[in-house]
């Protein structure tokens, strides 16, 4: 079970649409991407879209990977898990 202090940073950066939309672009992907590809991706500006992703790493949910100048970003699939887990056990 997840300690509450990394749930709550977790659910507040799953709170905003943009980052879920992220999210789910890293699904349909199954892989990696990069900010650029984001960026193209939705109708953000790129320091808008580096806000949302820095939010996301910083709860553990993307993990960034340099690459040369760019930075690629993997999801983090084993903390997803864990806080979906988490999320299920309020129920039981």
């Amino acid at each position: 079970m997840m300690d509450n202090k990394k749930f709550e940073k977790i659910a507040r950066a799953l709170s905003d649409a943009s980052r879920i939309t992220i999210l789910q672009q890293f699904k349909k992907k199954k892989g990696c991407l990069y900010c650029a590809e984001i960026t193209e991706l939705l109708d953000l500006t790129q320091p808008s879209v580096s806000h949302h992703l820095k939010q996301l790493v910083d709860a553990d949910l993307l993990i960034p990977e340099k690459e040369g100048r760019n930075l690629k970003y993997v999801l983090n699939e084993e903390v997803l898990d864990d806080y979906i887990s988490s999320l299920s056990a309020l129920k039981d």
